[in-house]
């Protein structure tokens, strides 16, 4: 049995309006939503140096293991470091007591009586003891130096990341100020969103955003325009 003109015309009618209500959505997503294929995932690297020179003594990480902030990455033998942090410790004893000496000797010349000691020899004995205190001090810094070295032989993540493109091994020659492995930061991700410029005008800041990474069960991340 066919159906009647009128259920005929209600069907096509209907298959119109949904086509044109699909096309239109389809349109608007098209050409009026701010999305885009082009995306990129970007992070902070680190690379990752000693601060001292020597030879590596020990390696504590592997590629792409994940570490924690203050984890030791690798050690730069210490043995000239603690030698260097000795001597310092001795000479801050020597300027020590030659500092006191000093003192003495100026507090005593300046007790005396002009008729024994004269104004000069007065003036010369603070002079010295001024001079023996100056070199005590830069003793002191030369100690903390030598610490601080000692303590930076131990290279440390200063962030919670991944290692990747390690490049050291235990005997190595490790050079300061020279990469030997980078950290990529796991707090930093983010991703560059590449828009039509007719789309920017509806992106603001803080408007969420939903990331399907490329895959084909990625799950949908989300996030908020951060800049633009």
């Amino acid at each position: 049995m066919k159906p009647s003109q009128p259920i005929r015309i209600i069907c096509t009618l209907a298959i119109f309006v949904l086509a044109a209500a699909t096309g239109r959505a389809l349109w608007n997503r098209a050409m009026n939503s701010p999305w885009t294929r082009d995306g990129r995932i970007r992070a902070d690297v680190i690379n990752i140096a000693p601060d001292v020179s020597g030879i590596v003594a020990r390696v504590a990480v592997k590629d792409n293991q994940l570490v924690h902030r203050g984890d030791v990455l690798f050690i730069v033998d210490q043995q000239r470091y603690r030698l260097a942090l000795a001597q310092a410790g001795a000479q801050v004893a020597a300027r020590r007591a030659e500092m006191s000496m000093r003192l003495r000797q100026a507090e005593r010349r300046a007790g005396l009586e002009g008729v024994v000691v004269s104004a000069e020899s007065r003036e010369d004995a603070r002079s010295q003891a001024d001079s023996a205190e100056a070199l005590y001090q830069e003793a002191l810094a030369a100690l903390d130096t030598a610490g601080l070295n000692l303590s930076r032989t131990e290279v440390r993540a200063p962030v919670d990341g991944y290692i990747t493109n390690l490049n050291i091994h235990t005997g190595d020659f490790a050079t300061a100020g020279t990469p030997k492995l980078a950290l990529v930061d796991r707090g930093s991700f983010w991703v560059y969103g590449y828009f039509e410029e007719t789309k920017l005008r509806l992106l603001r800041v803080g408007d969420p955003v939903d990331v399907r990474l490329l895959g084909p069960d990625a799950a949908i991340l989300q996030g908020h325009v951060e800049s633009i």
